[in-house]
């Protein structure tokens, strides 16, 4: 018998001959190291050497192909015969890789075809360290910081490479959803499950934007049901007690129509006081968001959310039976919103976009009441098509705004009746994209708008784009022009407290910009499967007739007046991403600002403006255990402070400080990921005298002269009031999380 055996043995390996195969793999002509070498369909495999070169043996009872790939580039199948050697094999870089995008043209190309310079920001970015909000989550992309404008609501906005909030237009699906009174509210409960990826623009975006993009362009892109697991959660709870809650449901109409249910709630019901200042160190939120998405085939694209929030900061004992009261301060914000928006392509040449929000605000800050609606309507004809060299795309827009409030921002002073604020504006614009030879395009776009209010306003722009041939390096010339229609008592809600006059001194122009950006890019494909990218762009924006508020000259009034001089913003900004297969991957971000207002040639620098930031990330992955170890973090300059006047003894300017965040990530299988880590690990919070005179919120201490001007006596020898502006970051400390996610494909 074991003689059999042993025969039967002999035969077999006699019959399975083994072949060595090699060969040498180059990318742009330099050899290759680290490049995967695996025969399809088996656990045989190998690597590359330093010279590119490597050998396999295969058996001839193994399949015939052998895959060749690496990090970022196309893979090459070779069919093995009775050939040992496969010479030189040459592997593409891969241009898919690069992500697509929309927002710089209004049509889908990839990031490294666009002639605008585009950030894109996948889910997988923001999953590095979850937040509850889409607000908080941009804090770790350089050159954006969301800035907190209180202390006891925690509202803020976003700035841009130092811009107020205000001049950045915020999108859901390339559709001007967030603005306005709504900036913060709306990026509030949007579901970061269903968000596909985040795409930005940094400068002026107004020619296929309009009003609003004067800083730049946020856009948030939702995931096509298509491309969504069937049913998804993902839920994170913090040591301050926060719970977060995402969940995603997507499902099927009929053969070619499909839907997208994503819900988002949120609650912190812990009242907090690490300070000791008497005010509650984190607003307290109860938030539900749901949203819905519906594709009906290729052709129509429908989208409704709804968020419904109730936020209250103040005293530790406050309740909404104190609401609008003098006794126990609070401020307490009712916010319900219904968005609508969508896309009907009526050909490959012709799509219609649309969108309605309305956003109803019921708040009160302390004894003040402020109540205000705001609706926008939208609609956008798209036309595009192509000729030779060039690709023209053609657009009509209409934008109806309805805004009222119950403050002297809509009062009329002579029906002596409150009136609404309706604005009509219609546009045409129009761009076209020249292919000047297969390394460089030239993008011309002009846009015309009327406003019912301001008239006529005019924006061109102009982009240049030149490639090397093989696409690894790019540079972009961008000079253009961006406009804001101000909406002045939408953006500064908070100070009307119906006890001020607001007194324009003369007819509000629009607020105008140019900008010019030079951007280059090179991507580096090293050996060992190591792809480095370099992203460098330096800026400089003018500001004219820029409306700034004056609550300095008379504390009874607001007064309003276009900037005579100039506002200038420019810096420099470097993005650096290493990427290797081997599990790492990197991500450093530094921008520095030179900000400052210019009037009668004095020079002020502007309130809550850094002159440097930096961000970055490090990520670990452990494959064979399934481990993602992120670490996270953000560097944020000193800011110019608000104070209350020359006796306030707070400085001038905050310290530079650092927010770190750890988390670990375990994948158990293809159904469920835990998480979990340490939010600002360095436990950096602002100072605790943040909030002036806190424990006087009603001012009923503070002694004021005839012209309502504070004064300094034996109980308030620095002449404060009571002011929560003094304000740039959390006061959140250190806090532990953790987290599931579930998914059913």
């Amino acid at each position: 018998m074991r003689l059999i055996l042993f025969i039967v043995l002999l035969y077999q390996t006699t019959m399975a001959q083994v072949h060595t195969i090699t060969g040498t793999v180059y990318s742009e002509e330099i050899p290759l190291e680290g490049a995967s070498i695996v025969v399809r369909g088996t656990n045989v495999g190998t690597i590359t050497n330093s010279e590119g070169q490597f050998n396999i043996n295969i058996s001839s009872d193994d399949p015939s192909e052998i895959i060749i790939s690496s990090l970022g580039h196309k893979p090459h199948v070779a069919t093995v015969d009775s050939s040992v050697n496969l010479g030189i094999i040459e592997l593409q870089v891969d241009d898919s890789f690069q992500e697509v995008v929309i927002s710089g043209t209004l049509k889908p190309v990839s990031k490294l075809e666009s002639p605008v310079p585009v950030e894109v920001y996948s889910h997988a970015f923001f999953k590095a360290n979850p937040t509850s909000s889409v607000f908080e989550a941009l804090e770790y992309v350089n050159g954006i910081r969301p800035q907190l404008n209180c202390n006891v609501c925690n509202t803020g906005d976003i700035h841009i490479n130092g811009q107020e909030g205000s001049y950045t237009m915020v999108l859901i699906d390339g559709l001007p959803i967030v603005s306005g009174l709504s900036t913060v509210y709306g990026l509030s409960g949007i579901p970061q499950s269903l968000i596909d990826q985040i795409e930005i623009i940094k400068g002026p975006a107004s020619t296929l934007y309009g009003s609003e993009a004067i800083g730049g362009v946020i856009n948030l892109i939702t995931k096509s049901p298509e491309k969504t697991s069937k049913l998804t959660m993902d839920s994170f709870v913090s040591g301050w007690g926060e719970l977060n809650t995402d969940v995603g449901y997507s499902y099927s109409l009929s053969k070619n129509s499909t839907g997208l249910l994503g819900i988002n709630y949120f609650n912190y019901s812990n009242p907090i006081d690490k300070n000791d200042d008497g005010i509650t160190d984190l607003t307290l939120q109860d938030r539900i968001s749901i949203f819905q998405k519906l594709n009906f085939g290729n052709q129509l694209s429908l989208s409704s959310r709804f968020v419904y929030e109730d936020r209250w900061g103040g005293e530790l004992n406050w309740t909404p039976k104190y609401r609008g009261g003098d006794q126990v301060y609070g401020e307490s914000i009712y916010t319900r919103r219904f968005e609508l928006f969508g896309r009907y392509q009526f050909n490959k040449n012709l799509f219609l976009q649309f969108s309605f929000n309305d956003h109803d605000h019921d708040s009160v800050y302390g004894d003040t009441v402020f109540n205000a609606n705001q609706s926008i309507s939208f609609g956008q004809l798209i036309w595009n098509n192509s000729f030779e060299k060039h690709e023209l795309l053609f657009g009509l827009t209409y934008r109806y705004t309805f805004y009222d409030d119950d403050t002297t921002a809509t009062f009329d002073e002579v029906t002596r009746l409150n009136q609404s604020e309706k604005t009509h504006l219609p546009g045409i614009f129009v761009q076209n994209l020249i292919e000047l030879k297969d390394t460089s395009e030239l993008l011309l776009g002009l846009r015309y708008d009327y406003n019912s209010l301001y008239g006529n306003i005019l924006t061109p722009r102009l982009n240049y784009k030149l490639s090397n041939k093989n696409r690894t390096s790019t540079l972009r010339l961008t000079a253009g022009s961006g406009y804001r229609v101000v909406q002045v008592f939408t953006e500064d809600h908070a100070a009307l407290t119906g006890a001020r006059d607001v007194v324009f001194l003369n007819d509000l122009d629009p607020e105008r910009s140019w900008n010019v950006n030079l951007n280059y890019v090179k991507n580096i494909y090293f050996k060992k499967g190591v792809i480095l990218d370099f992203d460098f762009s330096v800026f400089g924006t003018q500001f004219s007739n820029k409306i700034i508020p004056d609550y300095d000259t008379d504390p009874n009034k607001i007064i309003y007046d276009n900037l005579n001089g100039i506002s200038i913003t420019q810096g420099a900004s470097l993005n650096v991403n290493l990427l290797s297969q081997s599990g790492y991957r990197i991500n450093l971000g530094a921008t520095y600002l030179d900000s400052y207002i210019k009037e009668d040639e004095v020079k002020t620098r502007p309130y809550l403006t850094e002159r440097f930031q930096g961000v970055w990330r490090l990520e670990k992955k452990w494959l064979s255990q399934n481990i993602i170890m992120d670490l996270t973090g953000v560097t944020v300059g000193p800011l110019k402070l608000p104070k209350l006047g020359e006796l306030d003894p707070r400085p001038s300017f905050s310290n530079t400080f650092n927010i770190v965040n750890l988390q670990i990530t375990k994948i158990w299988n293809n159904t469920i990921e835990s998480y979990g880590g340490i939010k600002n690990i360095l436990n950096y919070t602002p100072p605790a005298n943040s909030i002036s005179r806190p424990f006087d919120p009603f001012d009923t201490e503070v002694t004021f002269d005839a012209a309502g001007n504070a004064l300094p006596t034996d109980n308030n020898p620095y002449a404060l009031t009571f002011d929560p502006s003094y304000v740039y970051t959390s006061n959140q400390g250190i806090r532990l999380f953790f987290g599931l996610r579930w998914s059913l494909n």
